[in-house]
């Protein structure tokens, strides 16, 4: 198999100061543990203020990896500077108390692409919670015009597909990658599935700490992605937002970037989406009441 070129691309701000070189520490030295042997590991600082950028230097004198640090506008606004530096054919985003966990996955991933002509990957991975306990975020890609399908750290993306896309909404400030996702699926691009876990993230709790904000992202990208296939109003999208409470004429539509054999199973998993979403916005509402209760 040839062996293009793997970019690995990661944000970082003040890792000293918010106790993250030991997570960081672990992501470098795995993937430098990677069978695979063509990867290069760009890092996106944001003008760090706490000693990160010596810090980074170590690493990068001892050939671990390239970084740049100046202001940013947030992780996504990073990625796209990172993506206009990098050279890979593939491109994979991890914050820096991400890692790969399986060190012969970058290789099995690119024969996978490679071997099917694919556009992008996705795969299984291991979220870190931070009530410290682990679970697995199994793909679910026929809910992917509902809720965010499967974690950002465990896809691999076309370089060329990126480009031609126009990269992130940089307008999305924590769903850009939800964003993205709806944009290639709706472009028809070509997927593959990576059956393995190899990936372990963390829990990003700034979504689950601004729900109201996340749902007005929501909104805004649904309105983007959708307006052109049926007719929405404010009302609309914030039942599809904060209920996943899709009109049949549009899922009538959005199925049909599934294959046919699928269509039952479209319907089937946005009905599921749609009870989770009330069922946890029930439960929300139940701990929030008795909480009231005990304060009054």
């Amino acid at each position: 198999m040839d062996t293009p070129l793997v970019t690995v691309l990661t944000p970082t701000h003040n890792i000293l100061e918010n106790n993250m070189a030991d997570g960081f520490n672990l992501l470098v030295e795995l993937l430098d543990m990677q069978t695979y042997p063509n990867i290069e590991h760009i890092i996106l600082d944001k003008a760090s203020t706490d000693g990160t950028v010596e810090f980074l230097k170590e690493y990068k004198n001892q050939g671990y990896l390239t970084f740049y640090s100046e202001p940013d506008t947030g992780k996504f606004n990073a990625y796209n500077k990172g993506i206009m530096h990098a050279k890979g054919k593939y491109i994979t985003f991890l914050s820096a108390d991400d890692f790969i966990h399986d060190i012969t996955s970058i290789y099995d991933i690119v024969n996978l692409l490679e071997t099917n002509e694919a556009d992008f990957s996705f795969a299984p991975a291991y979220c870190r919670h931070p009530e410290d306990f682990v679970f697995l975020f199994n793909p679910a890609m026929h809910t992917a015009f509902q809720v965010m399908p499967c974690s950002r750290q465990a896809m691999f993306f076309k370089r060329s597909m990126l480009e031609k896309e126009g990269f992130f909404d940089e307008r999305f400030k924590m769903l850009a990658d939800f964003d993205l996702i709806i944009r290639i699926i709706m472009k028809r691009y070509k997927p593959v599935f990576f059956e393995s876990n190899y990936v372990t993230y963390k829990y990003g709790q700034q979504v689950a700490n601004n729900l109201s904000k996340s749902e007005d992202e929501c909104k805004l990208i649904f309105n983007k992605n959708y307006r052109n296939l049926y007719p929405l109003n404010n009302d609309i999208l914030t039942k599809m937002a904060m209920y996943s409470e899709f009109p049949k004429g549009l899922l009538d539509k959005l199925v049909g970037y599934f294959p046919e054999a699928d269509k039952d199973l479209f319907y089937e998993r946005a009905e599921q989406i749609h009870q989770i979403r009330l069922n946890a916005i029930n439960v929300r509402q139940q701990a929030e009441q008795a909480q009231n209760e005990l304060q009054n």
